[in-house]
């Protein structure tokens, strides 16, 4: 019998993606290849394993397809070994992390308000429950201080460093992160989640030459299906990430998942691909300098990425609760978030975070995102209604037809 209650909260959600302006920096708008290839028939399929070393039979084309999206992963980002299995990011950095250190070894990450991640040495997070953990922070100018980072990392003596972040918008130098951890005796783990298409395609520094292990995820500027993935140069490490995804952490890889990274790799390896990013960076900085002239703090003072924070709290008087709730009221999507030194709770805040990867998938131009930074900065400051003016911006562009 058909589900018509779900096919219809399904169709739901297809208008609400369609009829609002999705800025938040961890999503993106798929390919119908990438949706075709997510949802087929081999999400009946359990694959325990690897290619050609499988706990079922049967998996002869499910091989194919995982050696395939390997293949494409290495020669994305130049590496000698890939592991697509992760069902997450937090997944692929817990398996790197069991990879690379012992239970109740140190952990050294980027504070949460800083734009560190929970699963990077978080207190409540298994990175900060199953390891000691601490934290450096960027300066007050919201950049990255590496001399800071460096005195920290002597005083506590880490066996683990992660660099890479949720919420930094500027460059990070993984040359020198490779310095700190080697003046210490640590390994380096980058997490490249939400920078990986831009270091796919040259327009950020590459960590492979500096990690020991790299993670990310697929879905934000990578543009592919929901998940994670590892890579490594090392391949010694290699074995210890596969034994640690499998059978360590998880059970049988979800291929429907796989395929559609794999599809997502060789969309990534397209010209049209760096042509993409170019725009979501140029985007991004255009969206930033037009908040900056209209006087509203934006944390790092700018951007070298896909994303950025705004001060909500300094620039308009409100929290970042406060602020998401008024623009998703006006069918625009953000997500509240902390900024450095926040004195709100992570869910309170006092910033926003936004991101130019899913809209300029849609079509946005520099001129579409000036627009939508007027908009937004009349949201919050509560002086306009702006209903009809997002209607406009986005019925300039086609909807997605699945």
């Amino acid at each position: 019998m058909k589900d018509t209650l779900i096919e219809s909260i399904i169709q739901k959600e297809k208008e609400r993606q369609d009829n609002h302006i999705e800025l938040i920096a961890s999503e993106n708008f798929v390919s119908k290849d990438v949706l075709k290839a997510t949802g087929s028939i081999l999400t009946n399929k359990y694959a325990e394993g690897y290619p050609g070393k499988r706990y079922y039979d049967g998996c002869e084309y499910i091989d194919q397809i995982e050696q395939i999206a390997i293949d494409r992963l290495k020669k994305l980002f130049k590496v000698k070994f890939a592991n697509v299995q992760p069902h997450s990011g937090s997944q692929a950095n817990a398996a790197a992390i069991a990879a690379l250190i012992k239970p109740g070894e140190r952990i050294l990450g980027l504070s949460l308000d800083s734009g560190g991640h929970l699963t990077h040495g978080y207190k409540i997070n298994f990175s900060g429950t199953f390891y000691e953990s601490s934290t450096y922070e960027v300066n007050s100018d919201g950049f990255i201080d590496y001399e800071k980072v460096l005195e920290k990392a002597k005083k506590f003596k880490p066996n683990l460093i992660i660099c890479g972040f949720s919420a930094y918008s500027r460059i990070v130098d993984f040359k020198k992160f490779k310095e700190i951890a080697d003046a210490v005796g640590a390994k380096l783990l980058a997490d490249i989640a939400h920078i990986s298409g831009l270091v796919a395609v040259g327009l950020h520094p590459s960590p492979v030459e500096y990690a020991d292990a790299i993670t990310s995820t697929t879905h934000k500027t990578l543009r592919g299906a929901r998940g994670g993935i590892i890579m490594t140069n090392n391949e010694e490490t290699a074995k210890m990430i596969d034994r640690w995804i499998f059978p360590g952490m998880q059970g049988g890889p979800l291929m429907h998942s796989i395929a559609g990274k794999a599809v997502a790799f060789r969309e990534a390896l397209q010209p049209e691909f760096q042509d993409y990013i170019n725009n979501v960076v140029n985007n991004s900085r255009i969206f930033a300098e037009a908040f900056k002239k209209r006087k509203v703090k934006i944390i790092s003072d700018g951007t070298d990425n896909h994303l950025f924070t705004i001060d909500v709290k300094k620039s308009y008087g409100l929290t970042g609760k406060e602020a998401s709730i008024l623009l998703q009221k006006n069918n625009i999507t953000v997500n509240k978030n902390t900024i450095p030194f926040d004195t709100e709770s992570p869910f309170v805040t006092s910033g926003i975070r936004v991101g130019t990867a899913a809209m300029t998938t849609k079509g946005f131009t520099g001129d579409d995102f000036k627009t939508l930074a007027k908009i937004i900065h009349k949201v919050l400051k509560n002086d306009d209604n702006v209903s009809i003016d997002v209607y406009n911006l986005l019925s300039k562009y086609k909807q997605n037809d699945e």
